[in-house]
Parts: structure tokens; sequence; C-alpha cells
């Protein structure tokens, strides 16, 4: 179902049962899956991949020049949206800038409006990204992460699997995988564990309880991060999601919050 008021370029690949509204524009190197509706005054432009059943709502821009100045005319870059994902009203979804480049949306993700993933940005699957989340160039967040609205991502920062991020914070350190954050003093801090999300994806009680007690390490007793760390390893449970956090914590390349 093509809306006639709507442009849809030749060479674009439309999937079974796709609905295009009106005033959209879809590009020639687009290609969209089965099921999925692009709303009104949609623009799905660039070398862009959107999986299978996504719903694009009205003015999101997907596959649009990223806004690095690095970029370069000859480059070919991409973007690609898995299945069943939501871009809300005037979300944008850049191409990656380097030539080969990706920008990643995953599957079942909700990508609330007025949010922003710029070029190379690598979002995994089952993420929310609450109205007017940003995230600057390179930036990944891993899946089942939660972000508020009108929180900011500094470029090449990394969010954990099952992190929540509170509203209005400024990503500047990568965040745990599992842990919450809110605004203390002005400024992002891991506050505890994300309880309620881990309980509420099935998470025993006894893996919730180590990371309670991985948290009071790193962040209560007083030592220094590698002193941290370290006392994890001999005094927890090498349980799976313990080595998780602590592969985190030593792999930070701009450090953790």
């Amino acid at each position: 179902m093509i809306h006639p008021t709507a442009i849809v370029e030749d060479g674009a690949q439309l999937g079974a049962d796709v609905e295009i509204g009106p005033y959209s524009h879809i590009g020639r190197n687009a290609v969209i899956g089965d099921g999925t509706t692009v709303g009104h005054g949609a623009i799905v432009d660039g070398h862009t991949t959107i999986g299978k059943n996504c719903q694009i709502f009205p003015y999101a821009l997907i596959g649009m020049k990223t806004q690095d100045l690095k970029w370069k005319d000859t480059n070919v870059s991409y973007v690609e949206i898995g299945d069943r994902t939501v871009i809300r009203e005037f979300a944008t979804v850049h191409l990656g800038t380097q030539d080969g480049e990706k920008t990643i949306i995953g599957s079942d993700c909700l990508f609330m409006a007025y949010c922003h993933a710029a070029h190379g940005c690598v979002l995994g699957n089952h993420v929310i990204c609450s109205n007017n989340a940003q995230f600057a160039g390179e930036a990944k967040i891993d899946d089942w992460a939660i972000i508020g609205g009108m929180t900011g991502s500094h470029q090449f920062c990394h969010v954990g699997r099952h992190a929540m991020v509170g509203g209005m914070m400024k990503i500047r350190k990568d965040v745990p995988p599992f842990m919450l954050c809110d605004l203390v003093a002005g400024d992002m801090k891991v506050v505890g564990v994300n309880s309620v999300g881990l309980q509420r994806r099935g998470f025993s009680e006894n893996v919730i309880k180590a990371l309670k007690d991985a948290h009071r390490i790193i962040y209560r007793d007083g030592l220094n991060r590698t002193q941290a760390l370290e006392k994890i390893d001999r005094e927890l449970e090498p349980i799976d999601e313990i080595k998780e956090l602590v592969a985190f914590y030593r792999a930070s390349e701009r450090g953790v919050a």
C-alpha cells in the first residue's frame, strides 16, 4: 500500500504488505522488510535496511547523511534496523561516516520521539530510548538497556546490558551492565543494581544478590577499582553475570561511571 503522494524511488525494495504513508520518501537504496509501515512525511534514504514488522512513525528521518565533518562524498555507509522495532516521530538515525561503517538499531527496540543515533552507533536488541535521548557517534548500547528521556551520550560511550540510565543524564563514561544510574549532585552516578528490571526479566534472587554484593565492593568498600575487582574475583561466586560485570570494567577505555 503506497499512498499516491508518497515518493518511492526506482531501486527501492519493499517487502510484502509494506505500507508507505502520504508525503513520505523512500530512497533508491532502501530495503524495507515485510509488514513494515512508514508513516506520513517520514524519510528513509541512503543504504538503509529495515527489518520486518517495524513501525516508522511520521517525520522520522532514517539514513540521512551523517553530521560528522569527516564524511566524504565518495564514502558508502549504512543504516541497519532489525525486526519489530519502533521509530517514533521526528527521530533521526544517520548513516555511518567511514566507508562501510554501519549505524545499527537491533530488533524489538523502542526509539521514542526526537531520539537521535549518530554515525556508527550500535544499539542492541530490546533497547528502550525515551524521548529526546541523544547518542553521539560510535556510542554502543547493549541489549535490554533503558535510556531515560533527554539523556545525552558522549561519543564512544558504552552502556552495558540490562543497565538503566535515568532522565536528563550526561553519559560521559561507560555505564556497567545490570546497574542503575541516576543524577547525584549534578552528575551521573551508579546508585545501585537495576533490581526491578532484572526481576521483570527473570533473573534469580541469587544473581541479583551477587550483583548487589559486587556493587557494594566496587562503590562502598573504599577500594580503588583494581582492588575492588580483585576482591570480587576472590570472594564472589564466578557466575556469568559477575564475570560479565568484571570484564566490562576491565575492558573499558573511557572509564566506568
